[in-house]
């Protein structure tokens, strides 16, 4: 049986941290000197005020524990009921009127897409530009796993809740107590974004953009205070940390760990980090020689602007440094498929993830071995590892779902009115958490004129994405409500 007494204990719990982050960004509005002081403080206030009602109204006793269907609940309804709360200040400041935008936006960023319906960003209140960039920020590591570190003080026990929240291939622990993993995350996570936001200012940002694209960039987010995104800056250095940052935010993050306690070795063992970093450099290679043959960019530029955008896209990140869809139109087809890619399992980049399109590579090419050798049993291998079949299993059951979500998505997208191509590129990023598509949702454009009833459906494929499908759909599942 279900214990929904907990599940709402840790939503309240979870919609005061919101409601203490929405209150934080006032400071940023007093700096500024922008008018949303009181829309951050109502909406901040009230969230707060809800949260605490309903910590108080579900205490627990010390019976009462977090199991697997407890935590999958939670994640879920934890993720859509912060999105909904979290769009409010948006809408009381007017700022963006529609709720439905406003819930749009909020998802974007706490399920760290990057897409979005702002067509002026420039006018965007400072507290509320803070507020967008912070719910990136939190959903590039997870709400979940920064409250774990905090739920022992509850009496609560955390293990349950990252299972749901990191439901990858590969879920190493750094360290045998949950509570300790997740600090170490996010010390891991605000020593880079602090490094980042540092370099940038450095590099001739405003201290207040350098931060928030710092916060956008290690979430492989998106989000810029710029309309034109990264475009709005014409500094190779500029470009050239935003290029590291990503790549490092969709590397797993254990080998940040490592890296941080000199093990050098783990570079070289990851198989899933050497494929990782050779397909960015592989694609690269395609889209600069592409620009070279095809454009006037000049070496440099071509190459930077190639390396740009491969690994904005296959870690998910979403900036743009240039409309690529004015390019050739194979560099389009290119960015396209990077868009079923994602980054590696264990960081912040969402997507298929890198370590399930190796894992599907060796399965297949085992497959033909196998039939040259029927009776031979012949495992896959991972880091020198033997894979259990029923890993395999999980990677061909996703990437069935996820392709079939794909294309149920394009085609409820098409019966709202919107035209195949930009149909097939909204779905696409938006399952894939990647932010710009292609067609009327490309990098010159956005999502504003997507109708409402599409935006919805959009909406629930990044909360899907965000999540790895399972961890959702498994509560639509008959047999998840059965005693």
């Amino acid at each position: 049986m279900i214990n929904f007494k907990v599940v709402f204990h840790i939503i309240g719990f979870l919609l005061v941290l919101e409601g203490i982050f929405i209150l934080g960004c006032i400071s940023a509005s007093i700096l500024m000197g922008s008018n949303d002081v009181l829309p951050l403080l109502i909406s901040g206030g009230s969230i707060s005020i809800l949260g605490l009602i309903l910590f108080f109204l579900t205490k627990l006793n010390s019976n009462d524990e977090v199991k697997k269907r407890e935590g999958y609940l939670i994640v879920s309804l934890g993720w859509l009921s912060m999105s909904l709360m979290g769009a409010i200040p948006f809408v009381i400041s007017g700022v963006i009127p529609n709720y439905t935008n406003a819930f749009f936006e909020t998802v974007s960023g706490f399920t760290t897409t990057g897409a979005s319906i702002l067509n002026d960003i420039e006018s965007v209140p400072a507290g509320l530009l803070l507020w967008r960039s912070l719910t990136q920020w939190l959903g590039g590591m997870g709400i979940i796993v920064l409250s774990l570190a905090i739920f022992p003080l509850l009496g609560i026990g955390g293990m349950q809740l990252f299972i749901a929240e990191v439901p990858g291939v590969t879920k190493d622990k750094i360290h045998p107590r949950i509570k300790e993993t997740a600090k170490r995350l996010w010390g891991i996570y605000v020593l880079l974004t602090f490094a980042q936001a540092l370099l940038l200012a450095i590099g001739g940002m405003s201290l207040f953009d350098a931060v928030n694209h710092a916060f956008t960039t290690m979430a492989t987010g998106g989000f810029s205070t710029k309309q034109a995104s990264i475009e709005a800056y014409d500094s190779p250095f500029i470009h050239y940390v935003i290029i590291f940052f990503m790549f490092a935010a969709g590397v797993n993050f254990n080998i940040h760990y490592y890296l941080l306690h000199k093990k050098f070795s783990v570079l070289k063992q990851n198989e899933e980090f050497s494929f990782y970093w050779k397909l960015i450099l592989f694609f690269t290679l395609v889209v600069f020689l592409l620009l070279i043959i095809n454009s006037s960019f000049g070496v440099e530029n071509s190459f930077r602007l190639s390396l740009f955008h491969v690994v904005s896209l296959i870690t998910t990140t979403g900036f743009v440094s240039a409309n690529y869809e004015l390019w050739a139109p194979f560099a389009q087809i290119v960015f396209f498929v990077l868009l079923f890619f994602g980054g590696c399992a264990g960081s912040t980049g969402g997507g298929i993830k890198i370590v399930r399109h190796l894992l599907l590579y060796k399965n297949s090419l085992l497959e033909l071995r196998r039939l040259i050798h029927p009776q031979a049993i012949i495992p896959v291998r991972f880091n020198n590892v033997s894979v259990k079949p029923e890993i395999i299993l999980n990677v061909l059951a996703f990437f069935l779902f996820y392709i079939f979500i794909f294309v149920a998505g394009s085609i409820a997208l098409c019966f709202f009115g919107v035209d195949f191509i930009s149909a097939i590129g909204a779905a696409a990023t938006c399952i894939g958490n990647v932010g710009p598509g292609i067609g009327t949702v490309g990098p010159a454009y956005n999502f504003y004129n997507i109708p409402d009833g599409g935006k919805w459906i959009l909406s629930f494929l990044m909360l899907l994405g965000r999540l790895e499908l399972f961890t959702i759909l498994i509560i639509f599942s008959r047999s998840f409500w059965k005693h």
